[in-house]
Formats: structure tokens, C-alpha cells, sequence
């Protein structure tokens, strides 16, 4: 798809609070780009305004036709509630929902594309296991088996690495770059800089404000590392908004 999704000038509000200010940029077709920022930047928030979820909007958001069965989301792991008595098969099914309804079987084609997705990431074996008996890493896994059975053309991930293994770490970096190939849009949340330099192109830093957004190695400089730190500490200190950001990268 040859859709992209413009911010103008837009500030986002949670519960009443501004999030995030005067954001303005593009998400390019088939773009990966790494969201960053400390801890209370606003990233969570911009995920959320992306899945259309109940936010003050201020300014612009087009997204370009995309329509929200286009977007796939990984909530933060912390956010799934893991003692529902459902097993892997069961998580992975409901990327079909919105091609099935809520009620109905998969179907032989469907219940196919089900079980390649869960032999992509590593789970065959797995599939009848309650998801409370799972480790993070596998719990991590069955989500993002259910993220291929879906098929959507926007992938939005939060913290999708966290708390997991180097080796599922490697295992979901690659389904992410097979995304990347296939023209996807892919927005992660992330944290660790060293592996959004080595994969991610692209990358939006943000506190409070645009810090900058672009190509990954103009971004992540120093000074603006620094910048996005003291930004948000300062915003904390005060709880008040923050001047906008000028310019690509400040």
C-alpha cells in the first residue's frame, strides 16, 4: 500500500493531560520506524492515537485512507491479561477476527495460515498450552503469531523486547524485517539505542515534543539524546507542557 500517515502540528491528551505536543512529520509507506524517548515521552500515547483510541486531538492527523482494520497493534506485555483460560491456538485465532466475526470457526484455509504462523515463531508443539503457563518470550511469540495470522498492512509494536530472551529478541527482529520487506508499515516503541541503530532506518525521539525524526543516525545524536532527557525531566518537575520543537532535529 502506498499510504502514508501525516502528523500536523498535533497535540495528543490522556485522561486530560497533554502527552505530547506539536507533532508534525510522516510516516513513509513501507517505512520501520523506532518511537524513543524516556519514560513518560509520550510514546504509549502515539501508538494509541494511531489505533484511534479516545484522545484529545489537537492539529491533524491524516491517515491517507488507511482504515483502522489496517492496523495490527502489540500492546506492552504488561498490559495482557494472561490468566484468561485460553491456549496459544486460541490467541493466534483471534488475528482472524475481523474475517471471521466472533463466533465462527476458522476454516481449513484460515486454520492453515494459523498454524504456519505459529510454526513462524517457533511454537509448533505449543499450540493446545494455556497461555498462564507461557514465559514471557513464548507469551511474546504467540502474540506476534497472531500479529501474521491478522496480515495488516500497519504493524504498531510497544516494547515489544522487553523482558524477553536474546534469542526470541533475534527470532521477532527478523519476523519485523520480513514485515519491512513486504511493504509494511512497522512503528515500534522501543528502548534499546544500539538496536534501533543496527534495525531500525528510521526513527522518531520524542519528550514531551518532537526532539527529531528522520534517518536513524541523524537522529540519535548525542546532544539530542541529552536534549529528550532533560526535556522530560524537566516537564515531569514542573507538569506543565513544553515549548514546541523547531526544526528536524534540535
Amino acid at each position: 500500500m502506498n499510504n502514508r500517515i501525516t502528523f500536523e502540528n498535533v497535540t495528543l491528551s490522556y485522561d486530560r493531560r497533554p502527552a505530547i505536543h506539536h507533532l508534525s512529520g510522516v510516516f513513509q509507506p513501507a517505512s520501520k520506524t523506532a518511537i524513543v524517548g524516556p519514560n513518560g515521552a509520550g510514546k504509549s500515547t502515539l501508538l494509541k492515537a494511531l489505533m484511534r483510541q479516545r484522545l484529545g486531538v489537537e492539529g491533524k492527523i491524516d491517515f491517507g485512507g488507511l482504515r483502522p482494520q489496517d492496523f495490527g497493534y502489540l500492546p506492552q506485555l504488561a498490559e495482557i491479561e494472561r490468566s484468561f483460560p485460553v491456549t496459544v491456538a486460541d490467541v493466534v485465532a483471534m488475528g482472524a477476527w475481523r474475517k471471521t466475526g466472533a463466533f465462527r470457526s476458522l476454516g481449513a484455509d484460515l486454520s492453515a495460515k494459523a498454524a504456519a504462523a505459529i510454526d513462524a515463531v517457533g511454537l509448533t508443539g505449543f499450540e493446545a498450552r494455556q497461555i498462564a503457563s507461557l514465559s514471557g518470550g513464548q507469551m511474546q511469540r504467540t502474540l506476534f503469531a497472531r500479529l501474521i495470522l491478522q496480515d495488516a498492512p500497519v504493524i504498531l509494536l510497544d516494547e515489544p523486547f522487553t523482558a524477553i530472551d536474546e534469542a526470541t529478541t533475534a527470532d521477532l527482529l527478523a519476523i519485523i524485517e520480513g514485515w519491512h520487506r513486504e511493504g509494511r508499515m512497522v512503528m515500534a516503541v522501543l528502548h534499546d539505542i544500539d538496536q534501533v541503530r543496527a534495525a531500525f532506518p528510521e526513527t522518531l525521539l520524542v519528550a514531551r515534543r518532537m526532539i527529531g525524526w528522520g534517518p536513524t543516525a541523524e537522529v540519535l545524536t548525542e546532544a539530542n539524546l541529552r536534549l529528550a532527557r532533560s526535556t522530560t525531566t524537566a516537564w515531569m518537575a514542573n507538569a506543565g507542557p513544553c515549548e514546541p520543537a523547531r526544526g528536524r532535529a534540535a
